[in-house]
């Protein structure tokens, strides 16, 4: 018996030798930063790629190194094996606490330890270390801090420290004070380094940094502040400031300056609470704190996105805020990281439920060269806020002037054709055909004045803070009134072909009144309403800061540009048949009077088809990300002149 206990005894001596000096931590391929036990980032190497045969979408994976669970996947892309996911970690809830278990493995009761803990292959399941935690530092959660910050920051233990953060937010949440906040942060802003954030592309979960920030909010919405203007965590890469508020206090504020990037200067971010905004808080004292992120913009994965060829890139901190209830509104002012004049930036919310970012919820105050003011509402699901880059915004007071002095004439133009057409109707309205193309030409010219009128309100709109509610009409009417301009056209062409075939049963007038309202207004108001029902109960029925079909996301725009272009294409080919038949003898004077009508329908339709197939053309051209500034002039001055 006394050898058997010897025996076990050099055992676990020579167990805890092993696990608390590793021997290896090379794992991870040239280029990708790690986190030493000194905190400096250091490159490794990984396992070798795959040897087998590299063939388009075919994948493989290979084993993590010694000491590692877990494989890495590679993907064939360009005849070349490329890593696309890594789950390799040397974190357990054993590791976690190696240096407490080496301490007791060799008191009198190390012949009891759990054989889970010699076990290396059998790890206990993270759900087990709030438990742990709670036996060993109850006080500050400070056990756990070494080991996690000697710990490579692989993406597998990136991945196990997102999960140990939401178990500590879930079930040790109750009485947070500033120690547990600081160990808390501690080991979160190991996984936000600058350094390791390229790491973050290889974890499978891609919510891993959705529940990051939703773990932290939650961990500190259960902190109470204890003086009037706290200072709550100061680390590199997660800062935390906390403030006293109440209905009789001014307007309050708190603002972070932290490093995004390698330069020496740091990114600016402000809260603002109202003071109108107070107002609505008891006598009472309650808390505001303001949590600060420089580098997790960059891994917050947007889910459902249906482009995802084009991920909205963060352009500012993210600021999280932690409010009494009865607040519902608060005004953020960001630095922007990227400068250029050519960016614009649209101030959204994080959505932790949709696991995105919602524009919908912040309204954009200001907007300058390097600052961004936004006005957001907070709820329970929406408490972290940032600012988006809009690459694709072109702002050049060339097009303003281009598009503001077009349309006035373009007005003036359309109301004079209205006077005109009003004057002279008694007189032009001979037959059918001829009453008929008149009643065309009035429609036509109020559809695209009316157009025209919404762009303006629409354009002038996108300059303001947006209301969605009222961008969502500017849009559906612009739609609308656009789609008819050209269902107009549609019906025009209809009319020659009627013209042509139709000689001895001629269609009544009323009659034919219906079916070109059915057609000019009927058809349009289907396809813009259906347009409407199904995009914007998804929030994808408008473009990011302007009021008009989205393109990007869902790809509402489809909705005009598929049934233009083919009226274009339609009416060309009418035109083509009418250049054949009008060559042939036509008897009786009132067949030729008509085919003299018809003529002059094909003249107006040859003129006006190519002129709006061209302008429609060069704006879809203006979609295509990076376009030259040319195109979106040549857009405006088409659009601006057509009729």
């Amino acid at each position: 018996m006394k050898s058997q206990a010897i025996t076990i005894y050099c055992l676990m001596l020579y167990l805890a030798t092993e696990c608390s000096h590793p021997r290896s931590k090379t794992h991870i391929k040239d280029g990708d930063k790690l986190q030493g036990p000194e905190g400096k980032p250091k490159t490794e190497r990984m396992q070798e790629k795959c040897h087998g045969p590299c063939t388009t979408s075919s994948n493989c994976s290979q084993p993590c190194v010694q000491h590692f669970r877990g494989e890495i996947g590679f993907i064939c892309n360009g005849n070349k094996w490329q890593k696309s996911t890594e789950t390799c970690t040397s974190l357990s809830v054993e590791t976690l606490f190696m240096d407490l278990n080496n301490t007791s493995r060799f008191s009198v009761a190390a012949p009891f330890i759990p054989l889970h803990i010699v076990d290396y292959q059998a790890p206990e399941p993270i759900e087990s270390v709030a438990q742990v935690i709670q036996m060993n530092c109850p006080l500050d959660y400070a056990c756990i801090i070494d080991v996690v910050k000697s710990s490579e920051a692989t993406s597998g233990n990136i991945a196990f420290i997102v999960k140990l953060l939401k178990n500590i937010s879930t079930h040790l949440s109750d009485n947070v004070t500033q120690e547990k906040m600081k160990s808390y942060f501690k080991v979160a802003n190991h996984i936000l380094d600058k350094a390791v954030i390229p790491n973050w592309a290889f974890i499978p979960d891609k919510n891993a940094g959705s529940d990051l920030l939703q773990s932290v909010n939650w961990f500190a919405r259960r902190f109470r502040i204890q003086n009037e203007l706290e200072h709550i965590t100061d680390e590199l890469f997660i800062q935390t400031k906390g403030l006293h508020i109440n209905h009789n206090t001014s307007e309050r504020s708190f603002s972070f300056s932290m490093n995004v990037s390698n330069t020496t200067e740091g990114i600016l971010g402000m809260i603002e609470v109202p003071r109108q905004e107070l107002w609505k808080l008891p006598p009472n004292a309650s808390e505001a704190i303001g949590i600060a992120f420089p580098t997790l913009g960059a891994v917050l994965k947007e889910a459902h996105l249906q482009n995802a060829s084009l991920p909205r890139q963060v352009n500012g901190l993210v600021v999280s805020v932690i409010l009494p209830e009865r607040l519902k509104q608060i005004l953020f002012t960001f630095e922007k990281i990227n400068k250029s004049r050519n960016t614009r930036a649209q101030c959204v919310g994080w959505h932790s439920r949709k696991r995105r970012w919602d524009e919908n919820v912040c309204e954009t105050t200001l907007d300058t060269a390097s600052k961004v003011k936004c006005w957001c509402n907070y709820t329970n699901v929406l408490m972290s806020f940032s600012i988006l880059m809009s690459p694709m915004s072109v702002d050049n007071k060339v097009l303003d002037y281009i598009t503001c002095i077009g349309l006035s004439v373009s007005i003036l133009s359309l109301i004079v054709c209205l006077i005109i057409e009003a004057t002279v109707w008694s007189r032009v309205v001979v037959t059918e055909i001829s009453y008929m193309r008149h009643v065309c030409i009035v429609n036509i010219a109020v559809s695209l004045l009316t157009a025209n009128v919404w762009f303006i309100l629409g354009s002038n709109f996108n300059k303001k803070a947006q209301n969605y509610n009222w961008c969502v009409v500017v849009t559906f009417f612009s739609h609308f009134f656009y789609l008819s301009l050209f269902f107009w056209m549609l019906f025009q062409a209809l009319l020659i072909v009627y013209g042509l075939l139709v000689v001895f049963r001629r269609m009544m007038k009323s009659c034919m009144m219906a079916i070109g309202f059915a057609i000019g207004y009927g058809c349009p108001l289907v396809i813009a309403v259906t347009t409407v029902a199904i995009t914007v109960p998804g929030k994808g029925y408008m473009r990011h800061g302007a009021c008009w079909l989205n393109w990007d996301n869902t790809k509402a725009l489809l909705a005009f540009a598929i049934p233009a272009l083919l009226i274009v294409a339609v009416n060309l080919v009418v035109v083509l048949v009418v250049a054949v038949n009008t060559q042939r003898p036509s008897i009786g004077s009132s067949r030729s009077q008509d085919v003299a009508i018809i003529i002059r329908i094909s003249k107006n339709v040859a003129t006006l088809t190519p002129l709006l197939g061209l302008t429609w053309g060069f704006g879809i051209a203006t979609l295509i990300e990076g376009t030259s500034l040319i195109f979106h002039i040549i857009f405006a001055l088409l659009n601006a002149f057509q009729n």
